[in-house]
């Protein structure tokens, strides 16, 4: 399912019109790239948890060359379904 799909979907669902679902949709994203970008926390009961992994300095190696390079450290969004949609999946 591509994001096109997914508007058709919460439109159909929603009985909202598809640009409506488009602009909630965005609504939606926009409200957790903001919250994880401040450094808080997402959670949806029964669906999931959006939160922000800190990845550590490392040293790693350019497998071409086998020169040591230095890999920084970064942050990552992290998704961890919740009970409900566990279930939903291991029907």
């Amino acid at each position: 399912m591509n994001k096109n799909d997914l508007i058709d979907s919460i439109a159909s669902g929603s009985g909202l019109s598809k640009a409506d679902s488009g602009r909630a949709l965005e609504a939606f994203i926009g409200a957790v790239t903001s919250s994880l970008r401040g450094g808080g926390n997402v959670k949806i009961t029964g669906f999931g948890n959006f939160s922000v992994s800190h990845r550590a300095a490392t040293t790693g190696r350019n497998p071409r060359t086998g020169e040591p390079i230095q890999i920084p450290a970064s942050k990552n969004a992290k998704f961890k379904s919740g009970k409900g949609l566990k279930d939903a999946v291991n029907w």
